[in-house]
């Protein structure tokens, strides 16, 4: 399962997706957001879904990858759909056992929610983990935050925070699928026996994850002070950012898109 977390992972290629401005993918990202959480028809919701397979398909991330980053989030959507379906209240009553009612109401909420939180961590990741290095990130980040560096906000800092937060994820991920390897090859047991058992198995998991998490940012902050950093203070860039104009297009496509959805708002079709 650990395996299938592919969040904050970096895949190099040469798509649409990878060559534009970092800082250009981060305003498409909010763009992308909106869009998504103002849908609220049928019909705004298809167009939705149409966008964020776009979207996969321009960034020549495969498909399998996609739905591989989506397994660790079944439980979290269906926990989410069952919610929506049997405690939504509504008119049409589609099936009902004694005091347990399924409204057609409590489909449509439970259908709409699974598509907008799988287009939430889809899009999220196609526009901008996937298709962007660690480097970018921190560049395009910075660059869009300067404007607060001028009442004294420590823009680099928080950029590289994210950035260094991002590229580890896959790291810490990885440590913490060997850990519970080791401990099932010592007679661990983590699936047995009510919910405070297995809460207490996973002690020998935290524990040590906890101590090579601090150990690894104590190695990593030791690296960047033996380089003499100093918080972007008379840094220079090796590779320097630029918009393309074929990168404008891109987000001006954004915002139409963006915009539309409000008007595929006012189509009234159930789904």
């Amino acid at each position: 399962m650990l395996k299938d977390i592919t969040l904050g992972q970096y895949f190099p290629g040469d798509s649409i997706l990878h060559r534009t401005d970092a800082r250009i993918k981060i305003l498409m990202l909010v763009v992308y957001l909106v869009f998504v959480l103002c849908a609220k028809t049928a019909f705004a919701f298809g167009f939705v879904v149409i966008a964020t397979g776009l979207l996969v398909i321009i960034s020549e991330i495969p498909l399998k990858t996609v739905l591989k980053s989506l397994k660790p989030l079944l439980f979290v959507l269906l926990f989410t759909a069952i919610i929506n379906l049997f405690f939504a209240n509504g008119d049409n009553i589609l099936w009902q056992w004694k005091f347990i009612k399924i409204y057609r109401e409590g489909i449509e909420n439970a259908v709409k929610m699974v598509v907008r939180l799988t287009s939430l961590v889809t899009g999220t990741s196609v526009l901008l983990t996937y298709t962007t290095s660690p480097l970018d990130l921190t560049d395009g980040i910075e660059r869009l935050l300067m404007p607060l560096k001028k009442i004294g906000v420590p823009v680099h800092d928080f950029a590289m925070m994210m950035s260094i937060a991002l590229r580890f994820i896959p790291t810490l991920i990885e440590e913490t699928d060997k850990i519970i390897s080791a401990q099932k090859a010592r007679g661990a047991d983590f699936e047995s026996g009510n919910v405070f058992a297995r809460a207490k198995a996973l002690i020998p998991i935290l524990v040590p994850l906890f101590v090579s998490a601090y150990r690894r940012a104590f190695e990593l902050a030791e690296a960047m002070e033996c380089r003499c950093y100093r918080s972007g203070v008379g840094k220079t860039r090796m590779k320097v950012i630029k918009t393309r104009p074929a990168d404008y297009i891109f987000l001006g496509m954004s915002i139409i898109a963006c915009v539309g959805i409000f008007f595929l708002n006012q189509v009234v079709i159930p789904l």
